[in-house]
């Protein structure tokens, strides 16, 4: 089956994974970053203070999805989507009103719990589980969401400020979350439950088994490759996060580096899909080490130039990184552990990525009023990732003989 093809004969359930990772944009810091110079100023906040506001509220959310991920185990989609759409609807007039910091820690959290933790799990665990032999396609495609949020939303919410306040503006982002529910009820009218799929067409994981949560916690290998699947929710936030004392200290415009947003998506488009084809022919665990050498590249570029140009090639690399991070991380997990429990594994992953979100923020802004520099800290990003790369990959090498025979038959909502 030809890319194209695959895309018509399951646009429905795509296209409802793609516009659930486009709208969790409203809870990932690319986008409430672009409000932080008013969020800081309206209320005093120091960019220490600002930063543990925003991760004391990230981490609670990362310990919420804990309990809350797993409902993708026992829920429909089109069951669930609506309430986690309601509830970030709900987070973003909430920003619009907030009257004071102390209440900016609650709002955060609903923001991130709603917005980047529940909206793109669940479109995550739909194409991870809907889809077997082309899990990595499905993925690819649903995880297209968060690339062109990434590029429109700040370009367009930035030149929106022009025009209003930026309350205002997030009572925009909770109409458009509400305005989606009915097309996602659509798209879904069909879809088999969570339950059927998981007894009937559950994908086996490493040594032929269905792997829990508990079994996956006890494992090596989860202990070799963790440490480099948070590091770009953890890095990439805080990259996004200090955008504004970024342009402040390279002597940019916030809306020339904003604009720079679209090279990025290009880049994250060309390697989604690549990374799609690349999981259905060689797998995730072959990938997932390289996975982050990109990011290692782009964050070398931002740390050792204040040149606008090289800028945008350095936010290219980041793109290219991007586009494969979802994808590849998503169905390593499907790979290596099995379907049949994935809600809750996912549920897991996702609630140390945010975790690993908020821890960054706050490190780096804790570092910049300390008088470390955002160059000194993006060369430092980019060790990090060589270090974890090295170490995923010995543990994808060691695991690869434990991995099923890929199965060759798709599952999809019909």
């Amino acid at each position: 089956m030809s890319y194209v093809q695959f895309i018509i004969q399951n646009a429905r359930w795509l296209l409802a994974g793609f516009l659930l990772c486009l709208t969790s944009s409203y809870g990932q810091t690319y986008f409430i970053s672009i409000f932080a110079g008013e969020i800081r100023a309206e209320f005093g906040l120091s960019h220490t203070a600002w930063g543990w506001i925003y991760a004391a509220g990230t981490m609670a959310s990362a310990a919420t999805m804990v309990w809350a991920g797993t409902l993708t185990d026992r829920f429909r989609v089109r069951q669930l989507a609506p309430v986690v759409l309601i509830g970030l609807a709900l987070a973003s007039l909430s920003m619009s009103l907030v009257p004071s910091a102390v209440l900016l820690v609650g709002v955060i959290f609903a923001l991130r719990l709603f917005g980047q933790g529940m909206s793109g799990h669940i479109a995550m665990v739909a194409m991870a589980r809907w889809f077997h032999a082309t899990r990595g396609r499905a993925l690819s495609i649903a995880t297209l969401g968060f690339a062109v949020g990434n590029a429109i939303y700040p370009m367009i919410f930035v030149a929106l400020m022009a025009f209003f306040g930026w309350r205002e503006l997030w009572v925009l982002a909770a109409g458009l979350a509400v305005l989606l529910i009915p097309v996602i009820k659509w798209l879904l009218r069909t879809e088999r439950t969570p339950q059927s799929i998981a007894k009937s067409h559950a994908s086996l994981g490493m040594n032929g088994v269905h792997w829990t949560r508990k079994d996956m916690f006890k494992h090596w290998l989860f202990w070799m490759v963790i440490p480099l699947v948070i590091g770009p929710p953890a890095w990439i936030t805080a990259f996004f996060f200090q955008q504004v004392p970024l342009v402040e200290a390279k002597g940019w415009s916030l809306l020339e580096f904003v604009a720079l947003f679209p090279i990025m998506t290009l880049g994250s488009v060309l390697n989604n899909v690549a990374a799609g084809v690349a999981v259905d022919r060689w797998g995730a665990g072959r990938l997932l080490p390289f996975m982050v050498m990109p990011f290692l590249i782009g964050f070398v570029i931002f740390g050792t130039s204040s040149s606008i140009m090289m800028a945008g090639l350095g936010i290219t690399f980041l793109g290219i990184g991007m586009g494969s991070q979802g994808t590849i991380v998503s169905a390593f997990w499907a790979e290596h552990y099995g379907t049949q429990f994935i809600g809750s594994i996912k549920a897991a992953i996702m609630a140390l990525s945010v975790f690993g979100s908020a821890i960054g923020p706050a490190v780096s802004g804790s570092l910049i009023d300390a008088g470390i520099s955002l160059d000194a800290q993006l060369i430092g990003y980019a060790g990090y990732f060589g270090i974890t790369a090295v170490l995923a990959y010995m543990g994808t090498t060691r695991a690869r003989p434990l991995l099923p025979v890929a199965p060759k038959i798709d599952v999809v909502g019909t």
